[in-house]
C-alpha cells in the first residue's frame, strides 16, 4: 500500500456498514484473543467485525446484525472502571455470546453474580456436558477445553440454566430461559479447545440462523456497488505498488468502474529488483489499465540523506509519496479536464488496529507508515479503503475471485517504504544495491526449495555494522546480511520459519560469493510478538 503518514482527518468508513452484509459483532474487552474470535467468525461462513465495547446499541443497530460476542479480557468485573456494555444489548433480541469475561458480564448485568474463583484454572480443563442441544449440539460429553481465568460465575438466578461444568467452574457455560443470552468460561477460539469451532458455528447456525453469507463472491459485488456508489461519475487515483493489496484494489475498482479510475505508480528507489518492469508488464500489458510511471528516485534518495530515525524515514517517505501523487493527479487534472476525487489505498484489518486507529483507539501505535487516519487536507482527495475490513488471507481469495494471476495473488508482502526499511540506519544507493542483489538471491533459492508458498514473508536485511573475514589470502570487513523468513496466517502474529539448514548454507554461499561487499549472513529467529516481521 502507498504509504500516507498516518494523519487524523478520517474520510474512510468501514465497508461493513452496508446492510448486505450479514454480521456478527465482537465487542472487545481487551482480550489477547479478539482477532482470533474474528477469524473464527469469518472461517465459518458469517462476516464478523471488532467493536469498542462501550460502542452504543445505535452504532451497533446500523449493521445487519445476526449476533453480538462479547470477548474475554483482562479485568476483573469488580475492578473500578471495569470495562462494559451498553445495558441495552440485551434487549435488542440478538442473540449474545460471552466468553470468559465477556460471561461474567453478561450474567452479572442479567442478574447473576461473579466472585474470585476458589480454584483459578489456566490451561487445559475437562468439560463436563450436561444439556447437548443448541450451543452444545454434537459436543462430546466430556471433552477439553482451554481455560484462563481467576473470577467465574458464583450464582445466577432461576432464568438461567446449566448447560456444562468443570470440576473447579460449576456453571462452565449457562443458557437464559428468555433472553437469548450464552455464556462460557473457556475459550472456544484457540485451538486448544478441539470442539471450539463446532461451538461457534452451534452459536451462527443454530442460534443466530447465519444463512452462510461470507463468500468472497458476494463480498466483491456488495463491495463494487458500495464503490460505484461512492464515486458516482467522478475518477479515482489508485496508488499502485504491484504488491497485493494495491494489485488487488486495482482490480476491483477496474471492475467496479471501469476507465474512471488511473493507478499511478511510483518509482521511489525503493524498489525490489525489476520491480518497475514488473509492474509496468503485469497492470499495462496484461490488464490493459491506465497505469502512470512517475520517476522520483532521485527526489526520495535525496531526501534520505543523511536519515538513520526508522520513523523520519517513514515521514519522508510518506510526505514525498504526497507530493509525487497531487503532482501526477495535476497532470491528469489538465489532460482530462476532470478533477480526481478519490484515492483508493489497499489499508487491512491489521493496518486499522496495529495502528491505532481501530475499532476502539486502544491498539497501540505499531505501524506509523500506514494511512489509516485520514488524508492530508491538501492532497484534495476523499479516502476509498475497500479492503479495510480483510485480513491478508481474506484479500488473497478475493484477488482469485477477481482473476488476478496466482503467482501475483501470492506474492510475498513488501513494505510501503520499500527499502529503506530494510536498509538499517543511512539509506545509500551503494547498500541498495547489494541489498536488491541479496534480496534476488535469497528468493531464487526460496523458490527453487519449493518453500515460497510455505513461507509468508521472506526478505533480506543490511545491517549497520561490519565483519571481519577472510577470502583468498586477505582479511575483508564488509557487511553483515540478516535473513528474515516468518510463517503466519493474519501478519497480527507470526513465527520464524524453520527453513532447512542446507538451504540456508545455500543461501549464504551464494550471497557471500556473488555478492560484492557483504561477507557474513546471518538468520533472524524472533517472533511476533515480541519482535515485529520487519526490523524497522
Amino acid at each position: 500500500m502507498v504509504p500516507f503518514p498516518l494523519l487524523m482527518k478520517n474520510n474512510s468508513s468501514s465497508t461493513s456498514s452496508q446492510k448486505g452484509i450479514e454480521t456478527v459483532l465482537i465487542l472487545d474487552f481487551g482480550s489477547q484473543y479478539a482477532q482470533l474470535i474474528a477469524r473464527r467468525v469469518r472461517e465459518a461462513g458469517a462476516f464478523s467485525l471488532l467493536m469498542a465495547p462501550e460502542t452504543p446499541i445505535e452504532e451497533l443497530q446500523k449493521h445487519n446484525l445476526a449476533g453480538i460476542i462479547l470477548s474475554g479480557g483482562p479485568s476483573s468485573i469488580s475492578d473500578e472502571g471495569a470495562p462494559k456494555c451498553d445495558p441495552r444489548l440485551f434487549e435488542m433480541g440478538v442473540p449474545v455470546l460471552g466468553i470468559c469475561y465477556g460471561m461474567q458480564l453478561g450474567c452479572k448485568m442479567l442478574g447473576g453474580s461473579v466472585e474470585g474463583a476458589h480454584a483459578r484454572e489456566y490451561g487445559r480443563a475437562t468439560l463436563k456436558v450436561k444439556d447437548a442441544s443448541g450451543l452444545l449440539r454434537g459436543i462430546p460429553t466430556d471433552t477439553s477445553v482451554w481455560m484462563s481465568h481467576g473470577d467465574q460465575v458464583d450464582a445466577v438466578d432461576n432464568n438461567f440454566r446449566v448447560l456444562a461444568t468443570t470440576s473447579t467452574c460449576p456453571m462452565a457455560a449457562v443458557a437464559h430461559e428468555t433472553i437469548p443470552f450464552y455464556g462460557v468460561q473457556f475459550h472456544p477460539e484457540v485451538t486448544h479447545t478441539p470442539h471450539g469451532v463446532d461451538l461457534l458455528r452451534n452459536f451462527l447456525y443454530e442460534i443466530c440462523g447465519v444463512k452462510n453469507t461470507w463468500q468472497m463472491s458476494d463480498f466483491m459485488e456488495e463491495q463494487c456497488k458500495s464503490i460505484r456508489s461512492q464515486v458516482g461519475d467522478n475518477r479515482v487515483l489508485c496508488g499502485l505498488s504491484g504488491g497485493v493489496d494495491s494489485s488487488v484494489v486495482a482490480a476491483l475498482l477496474h471492475r467496479a468502474i471501469g476507465d474512471q479510475f488511473v493507478c499511478v505508480f511510483v518509482d521511489n528507489g525503493l524498489l525490489r529488483k525489476n520491480e518497475r518492469d514488473f509492474v509496468e508488464t503485469t497492470f499495462r500489458d496484461h490488464f490493459d489499465m491506465d497505469l502512470r510511471v512517475v520517476d522520483a528516485r532521485d527526489d526520495f534518495l535525496t531526501d534520505l540523506v543523511g536519515v538513520t530515525d526508522p520513523q523520519i524515514k517513514r515521514t519522508k517517505i510518506g510526505h514525498r509519496f504526497i507530493d509525487c501523487f497531487k503532482k501526477e493527479a495535476d497532470v491528469i487534472r489538465v489532460e482530462s479536464e476532470q478533477a480526481i476525487k478519490f484515492l483508493a489505498q489497499g489499508t487491512l484489518y491489521p493496518d486499522v488496529i496495529e495502528s491505532g486507529h481501530g475499532y476502539s483507539g486502544a491498539a497501540a501505535n505499531i505501524k506509523l507508515h500506514h494511512n489509516v487516519g485520514g488524508l492530508p487536507e491538501e492532497l484534495g482527495f476523499d479516502l476509498i479503503e475497500p479492503l479495510r475490513d480483510l485480513f491478508k488471507d481474506e484479500v488473497r481469495k478475493l484477488g482469485e475471485v477477481l482473476g488476478l494471476p496466482e503467482g501475483l495473488v501470492w506474492r510475498h508482502p513488501f513494505p510501503g517504504p520499500g527499502l529503506a526499511v530494510r536498509c538499517i540506519g543511512e539509506v545509500t544507493e551503494d547498500k541498495l544495491v547489494v541489498l536488491r542483489d541479496c534480496d534476488e538471491i535469497l528468493l531464487e533459492e526460496i523458490v527453487a526449495a519449493n518453500l515460497y508458498r510455505s513461507t509468508d514473508q521472506v526478505f533480506a536485511v543490511i545491517l549497520p555494522v561490519q565483519s571481519v573475514g577472510v577470502m583468498g589470502d586477505g582479511r575483508t570487513y564488509e557487511s553483515v546480511v540478516a535473513i528474515r523468513a516468518v510463517e503466519t496466517q493474519d501478519f497480527m502474529t507470526a513465527d520464524w520459519a524453520r527453513i532447512p539448514f542446507e538451504v540456508l548454507g545455500s543461501i549464504s554461499n551464494r550471497i557471500i560469493n556473488e555478492v560484492k561487499g557483504v561477507n557474513r549472513v546471518v538468520y533472524d529467529i524472533s517472533s511476533k510478538p515480541p519482535a515485529t516481521i520487519e526490523w524497522e
